[in-house]
């Protein structure tokens, strides 16, 4: 399977369904594979990761770290493995002088969130028939004045790749006739004054460590129906505190993997569209060392036997 331009890939049949009834790969907590274990702990930090830091530092911080990350593939990687949907969390250090922004998962990243997105508008412009969705959300110690610098620079980046939110054809037709590439959800009520930003995505967050109750959890969101636009389906596992401090030899990356299969068995059995029960971005963790890209992209050609079952072609 060609996960790198799946998109552009799919059967024709599939080109006019809207990206909200489709099965998109999602990554969660996207950037956390650049995260600088020397940086403080992000302000609003209040969980268990502050309660171990301010133990002893020196040793707190490597199970910090291990803990808080969530990928280890570049964003560059991640969308050539087939993701479309990007978590981005995003901050602004306290009592830094300059106007640098960086995401943020418990600590900050090595990377700015100004240089990524210079990154994925670069890849977006070789592989014209791509779409992703950034959802830039949190935004920590960000004022108005940095909020609306922000915004300048992510129209100056992606241009007329962006899709304005009053788009009502939002099918891969349309977007590539469009010349459109961005849809960027921005999880904050500024977004309202600018028709190039979406609101933000309702996730669907688990917040367990099992498989088991994570698909517990979402199989009664599903029994609830689903969203009218985007929506978010998390697949990732959450440590509590007395997980961590009783498995000092794991780490998220290994919740994650022993987990997997069942999660896998679950996802293959989902369904896309636009029924009560259909899913539509799917994401998770490690999409790198676990096979999550293809089994979600494979999920819409079950839209293909519905249309073809009810005589569409």
């Amino acid at each position: 399977m060609d996960c790198e331009n799946w998109m552009s890939a799919l059967p024709e049949e599939l080109w006019d369904v809207p990206l909200t009834h489709l099965a998109i790969p999602g990554s969660h907590d996207a950037m956390s594979y650049c995260l600088d274990i020397n940086s403080p702990l992000v302000q609003s930090e209040s969980d268990c990761f502050r309660v171990l830091d301010a133990l002893c530092c020196c040793f707190t911080r490597h199970v910090i770290f291990k803990w808080a990350t969530t990928q280890d593939k570049s964003i560059e990687d991640q969308l050539s493995l087939g993701i479309r949907y990007f978590d981005l969390r995003i901050a602004h250090k306290q009592n830094d002088p300059s106007p640098d922004l960086y995401f943020t998962h418990v600590l900050y990243t090595h990377l700015t969130v100004l240089e990524t997105l210079r990154s994925v508008a670069g890849w977006l412009k070789s592989h014209p028939n791509e779409v992703v969705i950034l959802e830039c959300s949190h935004f920590e110690g960000l004022s108005e004045e940095l909020h609306e610098a922000f915004i300048f620079s992510i129209k100056k980046i992606f241009q007329s790749k962006l899709c304005p939110k009053k788009e009502a054809d939002i099918s891969l037709r349309n977007l590539w006739t469009s010349g459109y590439q961005v849809i960027l959800s921005y999880e904050d009520q500024i977004a309202a004054r600018h028709p190039e930003l979406w609101p933000g995505t309702p996730y669907w967050w688990a917040n367990k460590k099992t498989a088991t109750e994570v698909i517990s959890y979402l199989d009664w969101k599903k029994e609830l129906g689903r969203p009218e636009g985007f929506f978010v389906s998390g697949l990732n596992l959450t440590a509590d505190r007395y997980y961590i401090t009783t498995h000092m030899r794991d780490s998220l990356r290994t919740l994650t993997l022993k987990n997997w299969e069942c999660l896998r068995s679950w996802l293959e059995e989902q369904v896309p569209g636009s029924q009560h029960q259909s899913l539509n971005i799917i994401a998770g963790d490690f999409v790198g060392p676990i096979p999550l890209c293809p089994v979600i992209i494979r999920l819409n050609k079950k839209l293909l036997r519905k249309n073809n079952k009810n005589g569409i072609h």
